[in-house]
C-alpha cells in the first residue's frame, strides 16, 4: 500500500437530500432535493498533534451527535474504504507550498461538512453521508472513478439503490440491482461490518488495511423526466425513525393483487411526472402505495389522515402525497398552494400531538465537486 503527499488544494462537495418510493416505487426510485450535505476540503498549518488524520468541524442538522473521529465518522469511514480498495493506506498527507524562505512545510487537510438534511426523517441523511464519502475518497486519491464505478462503492454500505443512486446523479431516478454470477453477488453481499469495520479505540493506520473490492455494475440506473412546474413540500415531523425500524413491520410476502397494484401505478408514475402540464387525477392515484405505507402508518400517527385528506379536490394544485422514504416525512408534490397543504396536514398531525416543520423544495441535480 501506498501514501503520497500531494500538493495542497482545496475543494468542494455537495450532495443533495433525497426522497426514495414516492408511493408505488420501493426501493425503486428517488427523487434529489434542494437540502444539502457540503463538505469544504482545504489545508491548514499543522502542529503534528492530529497525526495524518484530517481535522473534522461539523455544522448545521445533527451536529451535536455526529462524531468528529474520522475512523467513526461515516464520510471519512466510506472515504478511507475507496482509498484502500485503490492501495492508500492512509488520507493522504497534503504538503504546503515553499513559502518564501524555501521551505516546504507540512499541512493538513480540514474538512468543514455544514449539514441541511435533518436526520432520521426519510430524506437521505445517511445516503448522502456515504455518497460524500465516496466522492471524498476518490478526489483525495485522485482516483477519477466512473460514475457507475462510484455507485458500486456506495452500494456496498447502502445496499438499497434509490436514495444513493438520486443522490449521486440528481433527479428523478429509477435504479435496480443487478444479477450477478456467484463470485460477484458473494463479494456484493459481505456484512457491512466487513467493509466498515468498527475501529477499536487504539487502532492505528495499519489496522483493516484490506476491505472487500466491490464488484463491478453492482446497480444500474436511468433518469426520468421532470416536470419543471412541480415542487416538492417535505412535511417533517418532529421525530426520528429509522430505516431499520421502519423495515421491521413490512411483511415477508405479499399478494399478487398489491404487487400488480403498484406496478400499474409506478408504470404511469414515472412517465406522468415528466408531463406539462401534470394530470392531478392522473398523479394522485399513480402515488398510491399498497407494499410498505399501510404497515408503516402505526410508526407514524397521522400518516393516513395526511394521505386521505389532503387531496387534489381539497388542495387544487396538488398532484400526489406520499410517505418520503421509510419517513415520517410526508411528500405533497404540487404546482402551488404550497403553505395550505403543509398547514393542513400540520393541522392534522397536531390532533395526534405531533409538531412538524415544513419546508418547499425543487429537485435539483446530483453531486458536484468544485476545486478551487
Amino acid at each position: 500500500m501506498s501514501n503520497v503527499g500531494q500538493p495542497c488544494s482545496s475543494f468542494v462537495i455537495k450532495v443533495p437530500a433525497t426522497s426514495a418510493n414516492i408511493g408505488p416505487g420501493f426501493d425503486v426510485v428517488g427523487l434529489s432535493l434542494s437540502l444539502h450535505l457540503t463538505l469544504t476540503v482545504t489545508c491548514v498549518p499543522t502542529d503534528g498533534s492530529h497525526g495524518n488524520l484530517p481535522i473534522l468541524e461539523y455544522t448545521g442538522e445533527g451536529s451535536d451527535e455526529v462524531p468528529l473521529d474520522p475512523y467513526k465518522n461515516l464520510t471519512t469511514r466510506v472515504a478511507l474504504y475507496v482509498l484502500r480498495c485503490h492501495g492508500i493506506q492512509k488520507f493522504p498527507t497534503a504538503l504546503s507550498t515553499p513559502s518564501s524562505d524555501g521551505i516546504t512545510r507540512n499541512a493538513q487537510l480540514k474538512i468543514a461538512v455544514d449539514n441541511e438534511i435533518p436526520f432520521g426523517r426519510g430524506l437521505g441523511s445517511s445516503g448522502a453521508a456515504v455518497i460524500a464519502g465516496v466522492l471524498l475518497g476518490n478526489e483525495l486519491g485522485n482516483l477519477n472513478l466512473s460514475t457507475s464505478r462510484m455507485l458500486d462503492f456506495a452500494l456496498m454500505v447502502e445496499r438499497h439503490p434509490d436514495n444513493v443512486t438520486a443522490a449521486l446523479v440528481g433527479g428523478f431516478v429509477g435504479s435496480y440491482l443487478r444479477e450477478l454470477d456467484a463470485t460477484a453477488t458473494e463479494a456484493a453481499s459481505v456484512p457491512l461490518s466487513e467493509v466498515l469495520p468498527e475501529y477499536p479505540p487504539d487502532a492505528g493506520e495499519d489496522w483493516g488495511l484490506h476491505p472487500p473490492q466491490p464488484p463491478i455494475g453492482i446497480g444500474h440506473y436511468v433518469q426520468f423526466g421532470w416536470s419543471e412546474s412541480i415542487r416538492a413540500v417535505a412535511i417533517i415531523p418532529r421525530f426520528e425513525l429509522s430505516t431499520a425500524s421502519a423495515r421491521q413491520v413490512l411483511p415477508q410476502s405479499y399478494s399478487r393483487k398489491d404487487l400488480v397494484f403498484n406496478l400499474q401505478r409506478l408504470a404511469v408514475l414515472t412517465t406522468a411526472l415528466a408531463a406539462t402540464p401534470p394530470d392531478p387525477e392522473l398523479i394522485y392515484e399513480a402515488m398510491k402505495d399498497r407494499v410498505h405505507q399501510p404497515y408503516r402508518k402505526e410508526l407514524i400517527p397521522g400518516l393516513p389522515d395526511v394521505t386521505s385528506n389532503i387531496t387534489p379536490e381539497t388542495h387544487p394544485r396538488l398532484l400526489g402525497i406520499c410517505l418520503s422514504g421509510a419517513g415520517p416525512t410526508i411528500l405533497a408534490l404540487a404546482t402551488g398552494g404550497f403553505e395550505a397543504i403543509a398547514e393542513d396536514a400540520r393541522a392534522i398531525f397536531r390532533t395526534k400531538g405531533i409538531e412538524v416543520d415544513w419546508k418547499v423544495l425543487h429537485v435539483v441535480p446530483g453531486s458536484s465537486v468544485q476545486r478551487s
